[in-house]
């Protein structure tokens, strides 16, 4: 296995700057120097994102800044010990010791557990003595050799390190009498917080006469708590900064929540804490899956005002949505390649009465088309039903997820489709919520999730649906498609125009959202007679490629406007929109919206201008330039992507330029970083 750490990547009692951000990029720049990172921005951009999201300072003036990023090529560590202190948010003060830990994106579990230990070495205060302690680089490499290897740290010959510091008495600062507490810890990368976190909150344990046992959900593995464990415990202590994953093993528990980062800087007041809410009946307790769930949900919600619930119950849908659309448009697609159009008046037949060894006429590729059509055409009959489920699951959780279904089922039997999915789900939500928030006896409580509220939320959600709004909204539907069936010409194109406008509005956000639910919800309509809904799903591609690759192409027309970073991400560009893939441009327009944003409109509304006036049509509802096959009128299809692509591109480069009174400098990275 390669050595974490080395001479080379070692700095001592030297000034790098006045902020985390200037360690971080001069570390980050010894990394790339041994080759084991492709880039410094990358790398630097990856960890200083990770830093402004939970600060890495911890007590005795360490800090670990960390990450896993793309550009890292090897597992590194490299190390600082500073002679100008930099504060990096740790309660005690600015840190000297810097310990800078980058992961590769897959990096494998033995090297994540190596690089978990030396995290959890760094709050052992006879470690960090000798790191102060040490002469030379190869000190300190040996020093963290040794406490990879579980040896115990000394100080350099002729230095003499700090004593560790006695435990403080058995039981001080407990309550009376034996508790029991069980902890668990996580953070965003799993590599180090996680693991100090948790040898912190046992030592703060151990030191007031508390049995505590922790799980850590790290990226190097976790062992989940032994069951009797838990139901043994007096309280929870969850230091985290994501999801705990099984929370509902914890159940009825009191609980103490924090921020990861808290558990090492605070572990003995934690421990506190939740000593007294093992006291309290009137302590926070960890929810039960069901109502007391629902509650929680509803509380952390309740700053969220209406749109903001809706968008985010419809983008969830449509999330959920389509991976179905995904997968079922490409099969019918290749039904059509391989059995002709006809083949949708003859797939049923086809699949039922034949096999390999009695083929239909026309040999192995009808008999294989009808089956992909078959298959496709199947999942695409889950279209409405997911979308409407999962709106569902986004009001009420788990128990919508039935409710939400069924009124999607009774939407598409109806002919409502997809207007009509949108207000089931809706309805299926709300109900369900609502009949989740009533107050029942507790043994009643098992039953809601799984009977009580599927049927009540079904019987309501879908009984308003067949007696009152599914006819209207299917006769809404019916005049939409009509309409969009008999567009041509001038109206065709601003059609065009408009969803080319959306579909580059947010770059994958709500709005492009909503035009590519419009175009898949009506895909599987489409037919030989009937093409429009392909026009709108050619329209609906071919805009939605047009900001990745446009910036791609800006960055190669004129690269001083761009940072390195930006220009590491152009060259990605280039797949994800081919791929269409729209948030390949959102590292662009994040950092300059008021530009990168309208260029892309621009752009996005000429390529769908063009495509409903040739006809460009997809059968696919995803895949790019990579379903070529599917698409109707190809040569259109690329020319209308180059127009809108370089459009796009020369208006970003124009208003970079002149729309600013002093141009973008590119980035530099000091001298330091290259030693």
């Amino acid at each position: 296995m390669t050595q974490l750490i080395t001479p080379q990547l070692v700095t001592l009692d030297q000034n790098l700057g006045d902020s985390p951000a200037d360690v971080i990029r001069v570390l980050a720049g010894k990394v790339a120097a041994t080759g084991r990172a492709s880039e410094v921005e990358g790398l630097f951009a990856d960890a200083y994102a990770r830093e402004q999201k939970t600060a890495t300072g911890v007590p005795g003036g360490i800090a670990i800044p960390h990450c896993r990023s793309a550009a890292v090529q090897e597992p590194a560590l490299a190390m600082a010990r500073l002679s100008h202190k930099v504060d990096f948010g740790a309660k005690d003060g600015p840190a000297d010791l810097i310990f800078f830990i980058a992961a590769p994106d897959g990096a494998d579990q033995e090297h994540l557990k190596l690089l978990s230990k030396l995290a959890r070495s760094l709050i052992k205060k006879d470690f960090t003595a000798a790191l102060r302690a040490a002469a030379t680089e190869q000190d300190i490499v040996d020093l963290v050799d040794g406490a990879l290897a579980d040896k115990p740290a000394a100080a350099p010959a002729g230095s003499f390190a700090a004593p560790a510091e006695a435990p403080a008495p058995i039981g001080s600062g407990a309550s009376a009498g034996p508790k029991r507490i069980v902890a668990v810890t996580a953070c965003p990368t799993g590599i180090a917080h996680t693991y100090m976190a948790a040898d912190s909150l046992v030592a703060a344990a151990k030191e007031m006469g508390v049995d505590l046992q922790v799980e850590t959900q790290g990226s190097s593995g976790a062992k989940p708590l032994d069951p009797a464990v838990i139901a043994a415990a007096d309280a929870v202590i969850f230091a985290v900064d994501v999801d705990v994953r099984g929370k509902e093993r914890f159940a009825g528990k009191p609980v103490i929540n924090a921020p990861v980062k808290r558990g090492i800087d605070e572990p003995t007041k934690m421990v506190q804490e939740a000593l007294a809410a093992a006291d309290d009946p009137r302590a926070r307790r960890v929810p039960h899956a069901g109502a007391e769930e629902q509650a929680e949900r509803a509380e952390e919600e309740k700053g969220e005002h209406i749109g903001q619930k809706l968008k985010r119950a419809l983008l969830t849908g449509v999330s959920y949505m389509i991976p179905f659309v995904a997968g079922g448009g490409l099969l019918i697609a290749l039904g059509f390649l391989l059995g002709g159009y006809d083949i949708t008046e003859v797939a049923d037949r086809v699949v039922l009465e034949n096999n390999f060894g009695n083929l239909p006429e026309g040999g192995l590729a009808i008999y294989l088309g009808a089956v992909l059509f078959k298959i496709g055409a199947l999942s695409m009959g889950f279209l409405v039903p997911a979308l409407a489920g999962y709106i569902a699951y986004a009001i009420a959780d788990r128990p919508g997820i039935a409710p939400g279904f069924v009124a999607g089922a009774v939407s598409g039997f109806m002919g409502a489709g997809f207007l009509g999915g949108i207000v089931g789900g809706l309805l299926a939500g709300y109900v369900a919520h609502l009949i989740g928030t009533w107050q029942v006896p507790r043994w009643l409580r098992g039953l809601m999730p799984v009977v009580i509220i599927p049927l009540l939320a079904s019987i309501v959600a879908s009984g308003l649906m067949f007696l009152v709004l599914g006819g209207p909204i299917a006769g809404l539907t019916v005049a939409l498609n009509n309409w969009l069936t008999g567009m041509s010409g001038a109206s065709a194109v601003v059609l065009g125009i408009i969803l080319g406008l959306m579909m580059c509005f947010d770059l994958g956000g709500p709005v492009n959202k909503v035009a590519y639910a419009f175009a898949v919800a009506g895909l599987s309509a489409g037919s030989a007679d009937n093409q429009a809904p392909w026009l709108i799903m050619g329209t609906v591609m071919a805009a939605g490629m047009v900001p990745p690759l446009a910036m791609a192409l800006a960055t190669v027309l004129n690269k001083k406007l761009f940072s390195l970073a930006e220009r590491e991400n152009g060259k990605a560009a280039w797949l994800l929109g081919a791929s269409f893939i729209s948030e390949g441009a959102i590292p662009f327009a994040a950092a300059d919206p008021l530009r990168v944003i309208p260029a892309s409109m621009a752009g996005g509304a000429l390529t769908g201008a063009l495509c409903m006036a040739t006809g460009v049509t997809s059968q696919a509802p995803h895949g790019g330039l990579f379903v070529f096959f599917a698409i109707g009128n190809l040569p259109m299809f690329i020319i209308a992507i180059v127009a809108g692509m370089v459009v796009s591109a020369l208006a970003v480069i124009a208003l970079k330029r002149f729309a600013v009174k002093k141009p973008v400098e590119t980035e530099a990275v000091p001298a330091t970083a290259s030693v």
